[in-house]
């Protein structure tokens, strides 16, 4: 396979995990005023309803975690962030990568090459530290491994043999951890292979915000802006 055909499948991985990163956003923004925002917690109390409630902010976590570790696949037709890093590591294949880069800037300059290396050399080592973070070895790895096993025994497959696989065994500071070096590794990637500006953070950002707005009207009547606001006879 030629460079070209290369990057245009490391590209349409790149694209592909972009889309799995936004959906993790989405889903784990809105989820966290379900587990932290205790008067929200206060509103649900332990009506029937709250049972519906428990049920969206399960099925938050899942989905968050499903499209997390779809990033980390290891079926060769999949996302494969440790495939990327090793080919990125080609230095052949990277290589091209700069003289590709290079010759989009539009300058003859001879220090053109020299600078556009030094840049994406600071990304792709950024994006191998990540990814050998979460390989055998580092210092993420226990975590990895409770993730992937909660994924294939119990979110993405049921195995039906007894397993001790649960949510409970990541912590919380475990997820999020993961979550936020996955922000970073997809945003390295995008401006490494797309010559693209994406600040992963800043739409967590907007996420969030939409999110706060959505579970003030579960919320209801007593929270401040709400239409029908009243104050609590406590105040």
């Amino acid at each position: 396979m030629n460079f070209d055909d290369e990057f245009e499948q490391m590209k349409d991985a790149v694209n592909a995990a972009q889309d799995e990163i936004v959906m993790a956003v989405m889903f784990h923004e809105t989820w966290k005023p379900t587990a932290y925002d205790e008067d929200l917690h206060n509103r649900m109390g332990k009506s029937f309803a709250t049972h519906s409630f428990q049920i969206v902010r399960l099925s938050l976590r899942r989905e968050m975690l499903l499209a997390l570790m779809r990033l980390w696949d290891t079926d060769k037709r999949a996302l494969r962030m440790t495939a990327v890093a090793e080919k990125l590591r080609n230095k052949k294949f990277f290589d091209a990568v700069v003289a590709r880069r290079a010759a989009g800037v539009g300058l003859s300059s001879t220090g053109v090459v020299d600078s556009v290396r030094q840049t994406l050399e600071r990304k792709r080592d950024a994006v191998v530290k990540l990814v050998r973070k979460y390989s055998e070895g580092g210092a993420g790895y226990a975590a990895f491994e409770k993730l992937r096993a909660l994924r294939h025994e119990r979110l993405a497959h049921r195995q039906t043999a007894p397993t001790n696989a649960t949510l409970a065994d990541a912590t919380d500071n475990e997820i999020e951890s993961f979550y936020e070096d996955n922000l970073e590794l997809i945003r390295l990637l995008l401006s490494l292979v797309l010559a693209t500006a994406f600040d992963l953070k800043e739409a967590a950002d907007v996420y969030r915000h939409h999110a706060n707005y959505f579970w003030a009207n579960a919320r209801g009547e007593r929270t401040e802006g709400h239409p029908n606001y009243r104050p609590s006879r406590l105040n």
